[in-house]
């Protein structure tokens, strides 16, 4: 069985695949600070709640936007694993992507694992928005090659800026209000990001496909992207697990590369 993690800058996910099938999938809020034992005694635990054993575990494959976190993850699969984790953005790890942008040393690993996993999915054009702590734009074309995108705020991100940055105005949840027009001070900032926002995905998914030259897909996947799937209609799929399948997506190419070159 192979283990995946995908340590973003709010959350790592932990999950176990056997083949394409999802064993079992557990959040850990993303701590610097954080050592391999205190990974390794809380996902064991979990994994026993499933009837998985860390001897199931054959193989691992990770991806992290947190560089102070790598470490500590890699020791997790070596010291509880016995494994030696694949990692996204080290060298000689395939993508089977080009990466079409001035600087290509500076994408997200993230972005990189959404895109193979995309266009492994998916056929044409694509745009792949990620709501995660910032909310992404990715542009993937019909041959899968990486073109680049958009980073912008993550919603609660833009909540806390709004309620840090002026006195009157409270912490407010994300939702979906019931109108546009807002009759109270909550209602009002409830409305102005959340419909503010769903004009935000309008507008750059338009400005991407005419700047493409052609239609887009646009799939969704990240913690936030149900709250405005329904809200319009320019998103075409919802894809939860987008990441964790992309991983293992990758995985499999470089395994099956490895087996090709022993052959």
């Amino acid at each position: 069985m192979l283990l995946v993690i995908d340590s973003g800058n709010t959350n790592i996910v932990f999950a176990v695949y056997d083949g394409e099938k999802a064993m079992g999938e557990w959040r850990s809020s993303t701590r610097s600070d954080c050592t391999a034992d205190e990974y390794g005694v809380w996902l064991t635990q979990l994994m026993q709640l499933k009837g998985l054993k860390p001897q199931d575990i054959s193989a691992a494959v990770m991806a992290s936007v947190v560089p102070a976190n790598v470490f500590a993850l890699k020791t997790l699969c070596r010291a509880y694993f016995h494994t030696e984790p694949l990692v996204i953005g080290e060298p000689g790890v395939r993508l089977d992507l080009q990466i079409l942008l001035d600087r290509p040393e500076e994408v997200g690993a993230d972005r990189l694992v959404n895109a193979v996993a995309a266009h492994t999915r998916y056929k044409g054009s694509l745009v792949v928005i990620d709501f995660g702590t910032a909310t992404t734009f990715d542009v993937v074309d019909r041959q899968g090659d990486y073109h680049g995108g958009c980073i912008c705020p993550g919603i609660n991100l833009s909540l806390e800026a709004l309620h840090m940055a002026a006195a009157q105005l409270p912490r407010v949840a994300v939702g979906r209000p019931l109108s546009v027009i807002g009759k109270a001070t909550v209602p009002a900032m409830k409305s102005g990001v959340y419909w503010g926002y769903v004009g935000l995905i309008e507008g750059l998914v338009s400005r991407i496909s005419k700047e493409f030259g052609e239609p887009m897909t646009v799939v969704a996947t990240g913690g936030l992207a149900p709250l405005f799937v329904e809200a319009t209609d320019v998103i075409h799929h919802l894809d939860s697990d987008l990441t964790l399948r992309g991983l293992v997506e990758i995985y499999r190419r470089n395994i099956t590369e490895e087996k090709l070159k022993r052959a």
